[in-house]
């Protein structure tokens, strides 16, 4: 099972590269793993029908009770198929869809692989809070994929309302799981369905858990974000809003039906909402001219049908909703591949251009034709079939409530049956006074298979037997009718067919009358839209962040700084007067330690008093390296070590940003201003001073870091304590922050790099460094920028920098691959790194950069995040905990002995993404900088570029 998500990770990762070199044809083999997921669940269907069910547990974050908990019982195998068969079919469908000159279409396939990915992940999980991850996995994909024509300003709305409202249900859904395994005493999902906890609690959870299906489901009053949604390509409302993404809430409902169905808030909730949804969906799509959004709309509506199907929870309604998800994925991803290759090949969607298009594309017709005769439920489909056992269902209904459910489904049915006969009628009749639309022929893929796809929707009304007995584990966990019912293409003459003929007959005649119909619609109120509220809210956001913001952040850093050290210091000094102040302090351990603190207390006090921007930042810089030293009388050489190239780096930043400001700080402030910050200052110090030594006097249980020396050893294989913390016994902390190194990386380069021109030009520039070295025969040893005569920097220093950043990258290796038994590790190895990289900088400027590293920073970043994630992934794969690591003792011949943890992979990662950073820091704060070189005058001191003055300075 976890082989199958990770041919997703290793399809989608690999997306990009593959499209690069195969084009559009990449799609057939990206299509694999869905067919692997498919192929996974048939393999698994005799054992899950005869109650052995495949399943794979993990212990992840046991603290929080998370786990990768995978289960495939009947429903998840159902779904498994449906995702499974129908990615499969719509990423093959991609090849023929997209032109081959498409913009970003490696980023699409990365995208659409990766949610084929997490659906499966979502369906297969068995842990509440497993189930909520992948959950908003999907929706983070599906923004990414709806907003993929990122030009077009409707697409990025489309992508943004449909994040803001299903990430805010799936943050109710949330609250609801808590709640609820709080009660149940359990996060696994099957335990918690079997013995279903009841009380007003409960209740309160049932309901945040269905806000997160509504919403996802597309559900009044959340349905206005799907018809918005159709702004993405057709494969991807083909995919996720018929087959995978809208039915997630459908499929949380049916997960949880047989524990909640009887709670109290649970049928109110989904009858009423899903029968207003299917009735307004319905009642909309017959108002639609856009292909598309008839679809659109049409899915919403059988959305809110499969919601009150599954969420009735009874045994008949069980076998109906089923029915019904497996005939609905079919039927609606083949009518949207359909409409695809109509506006693909004629450039319109609209039912008023269309003409004459049914002659010159049969085999399309016939598609269309299969698929719309199942949605509007015409025998022999799979449309008909489900529609038969709902009718029954409700028919013979023991609930009060049942009959009225019966007159809303067969009305909904009527409207399907009507927008039905309008899709094929706006697609493929002659219109009058419209002359025969355009086209192109479309690829072969493009019509045989959304014809694949109808076929199977005829095939699937055949096969109602083996559907009833695939069905069946999933029905028997819900209590047995007195009847119950079967499913088949005849039942014989009764009330169930009579329903049918009437559906048939008024669908029937909407469509004949359909210019009445909307005349009669247009004449109609229209009652307010669910849009507008959404709109309306947004814009009360809006406004109140804009105003909350004029007021606390105006620009001002001193504000800023006034409105951060406040809270901090009232908040803390109300947390240190509950302790009360009990204090045991040590004057110091060594004396060297006093003359360390005095020199960092006046390097301090004289920062604050500087008038030149540079010596406060060099005197601050020193109150650092002061840190260093106590790190290292204190026996740390480690930590000494980082602190002093982390220090180095800060340097370098506060440089690379002061040259571009006045040599000086702006003229005094008033005396007010003076104390105010001064006030700030003391009660600051003050509070972090108390809050340390009351810290180290309220131990009341002994350090977790007791067993760290033995546990480096013997769970981390290293000697080095906080080597070993960082990629062993404290990894996903190391995750975390690299992963915030990265978003930092990525603010600083789109603040400086706002023009994507900016971004092409120094991407040219590194390729023609790199073309410039592979056309390059000679032995140059070294790769240089241009001559440093053209620049004010110092020969010498441009010499001896080249002479020693050899010597530097190496001295930063030796800290990589040493740092488990040494001082060292990744992040020590790659700030050394970078500071090769910054030696360069300074010796010749950007170019001089881009010869020294001619790559991306973003390559280096993206490349170290995979790498440490993937270490994590290759462990559980190998049958291990995320990120555990294993030791390895072989000799080499010539070499010795040898002593090999795997956690090195991680730390390299590590190493990448510091590397990242600084080159990242160094293009954007440094040479992007540098374009405009009139603006400043830069003063070259020691060779190297330290600061810079406006000329008006140059008087003072």
């Amino acid at each position: 099972m976890l082989t199958v998500l990770a041919l997703h990770l290793l399809a989608a990762v690999t997306a990009p590269l593959l499209i690069t070199h195969l084009g559009r044809r990449a799609f057939w083999l990206l299509s694999l793993p869905s067919v692997a997921t498919a192929a996974f669940a048939v393999a698994h269907l005799s054992a899950v029908n005869a109650g052995q069910e495949p399943i794979y547990r993990r212990p992840w974050v046991p603290s929080i009770g998370l786990a990768i908990d995978l289960r495939i019982d009947t429903l998840a195998l159902v779904m498994s198929l449906v995702v499974g068969i129908v990615g499969a079919i719509v990423l093959a469908y991609c090849s023929a869809y997209f032109d081959a000159d498409e913009p970003h279409l490696g980023r699409f396939a990365a995208h659409l692989t990766a949610f084929a990915g997490a659906m499966t992940g979502l369906v297969w999980s068995d842990n509440l809070l497993l189930l909520y991850l992948f959950w908003e996995l999907t929706t983070i994909l599906s923004y990414l994929l709806v907003g993929h024509y990122i030009k077009s300003e409707d697409s990025r709305n489309a992508a943004t309302q449909a994040l803001v409202v299903t990430t805010a249900g799936g943050l109710a859904m949330l609250g609801g799981m808590v709640l609820l395994a709080v009660e149940a005493g359990t996060w696994d999902l099957a335990e918690l369905v079997a013995a279903a906890p009841r009380g007003p609690l409960v209740s309160v959870a049932v309901v945040l858990l269905l806000v997160g299906a509504m919403t996802k489901s597309a559900q009044v009053p959340f349905h206005f974000w799907l018809p918005g949604a159709m702004a993405a390509p057709t494969p991807v409302s083909a995919y996720l809003h018929a087959a995978a993404m809208v039915k997630a809430g459908v499929y949380l409902v049916a997960r949880l039906a047989p524990g909640f169905a009887t709670a109290d808030a649970w049928r109110p909730t989904i009858l009423v909402l899903g029968g207003a949804t299917m009735l307004i969906g319905g009642y909309r799509a017959l108002r639609q001219v856009d292909l598309k959004l008839v679809l659109a709309y049409g899915t919403v509506s059988q959305l809110g049908f499969m919601m009150v199907l599954v969420g009735t929870g009874t045994h008949d309604a069980a076998l109906a909703g089923i029915t019904m998800l497996i005939s609905h994925a079919v039927f609606k991803a083949g009518l949207f591949l359909s409409v695809g290759t109509i506006d693909h090949a004629t450039g319109t969607r609209d039912v008023r251009s269309l003409s004459g298009l049914a002659r010159r594309m049969p085999w399309l017709v016939v598609a269309t034709t299969l698929c719309c005769a199942s949605m509007a439920g015409l025998p022999p489909m799979a449309g008909f079939v489900g529609k038969e056992a709902v009718y029954e269902t409700y028919l013979h209904g023991a609930e009060p409530w049942s009959r009225w459910m019966l007159a809303v489904l067969v009305l909904g049915s009527v409207l399907t049956f009507a927008y039905s006969a309008r899709f094929l009628w706006g697609a493929w009749f002659d219109k009058q006074d419209v002359e025969p639309t355009e086209l192109h022929p479309p690829k072969v893929a493009a019509t045989a298979l959304p014809l694949l796809l109808g076929i199977g929707s005829l095939a699937l009304g055949f096969a109602a037997a083996p559907i009833e007995a695939l069905v069946r584990p999933y029905r028997e966990l819900f209590e047995p009718s007195d009847h119950p019912i079967h499913l088949a293409l005849w039942h014989g003459f009764g009330p169930t067919l009579l329903l049918t003929a009437i559906t048939i007959a008024a669908g029937a005649v909407m469509a004949w009358q359909r210019r009445r119909v909307a005349r009669l619609q247009g004449a109609l109120p229209h009652p307010p839209a669910a849009v507008s509220a959404y709109r309306l809210g947004m814009r009360a956001l809006d406004r109140v962040s804009v105003e909350v913001t004029g007021f606390m952040q105006r620009g001002s850093l001193p504000l800023s700084l006034s409105l951060i050290l406040g809270v901090f210091v009232v908040s803390s000094a109300l947390g240190l007067a509950g302790t009360g102040l009990r204090m045991d302090p040590l004057a110091w351990d060594e004396p060297a330690q006093l003359a360390v603190v005095l020199v960092a207390a006046v390097a301090a006090f004289s920062s604050v008093r500087s008038h030149r921007r540079m010596r406060a930042v060099i005197l601050v810089s020193i109150t650092g390296y002061a840190c260093a030293m106590v790190f290292l009388i204190q026996g740390a050489p480690d930590l000494a070590l980082t602190q002093v190239l982390a220090e180095t780096i800060s340097l370098v930043i506060f440089v690379l940003v002061l040259r571009h400001l006045s040599a000086r700080f702006k003229e005094e402030p008033p005396a007010w201003e003076r104390g105010l910050r001064v006030a700030f200052g003391i009660a600051s110090g003050l509070v972090v001073a108390l809050a340390t030594l009351v810290a180290g006097s309220a131990r009341t249980a002994p350090p977790s870091s007791i067993g760290w020396p033995d546990g480096a050893l013997t769970f981390g294989g290293g000697g080095n304590i906080v080597n070993v913390a960082l990629v062993d016994m404290r990894a996903w902390d190391t995750m975390g922050e690299i992963s915030v190194v990265l978003v930092a990386a990525t603010g600083i380069a789109s603040l400086v790099f706002r023009n994507s021109k900016r971004v092409e030009a120094n991407r040219r520039d590194v390729a023609a460094i790199r073309d410039e070295r592979g056309n390059n025969t000679g032995a140059r040893w070294l790769a240089t920028g241009t001559d440093t005569e053209d620049r004010r920097a110092s020969l010498i220093f441009a010499v001896v920098t080249r002479i020693v950043f050899h010597t530097i990258m190496l001295w930063s290796l030796y800290l990589l691959f040493t740092g488990h038994n040494a001082p060292g590790g990744g992040f020590a190895a790659g700030l050394v790194a970078g500071m090769g990289l910054v030696v360069r900088y300074l010796a010749g400027g950007g170019e001089e950069l881009r010869a020294a590293a001619p790559v991306m920073p973003g390559v280096l970043l993206g490349s170290g995040l995979f790498l440490s994630a993937g270490f994590g992934l290759a462990s559980m794969i190998a049958g291990g905990d995320v990120l555990q690591s294993w030791t390895f003792d072989f000799h080499l011949p010539l070499v010795g002995d040898q002593h090999l943890v795997t956690s090195v992979f991680f730390d390299i990662g590590v190493y990448l993404v510091v590397i990242g950073l600084v080159l990242d820091i160094l293009r954007s704060l440094g040479a992007a900088l540098d374009e405009d070189p009139g603006r400043h005058l830069q003063y070259v001191q020691g060779g190297g570029v330290i600061g810079a003055v406006e000329p008006k300075e140059l008087g003072r």
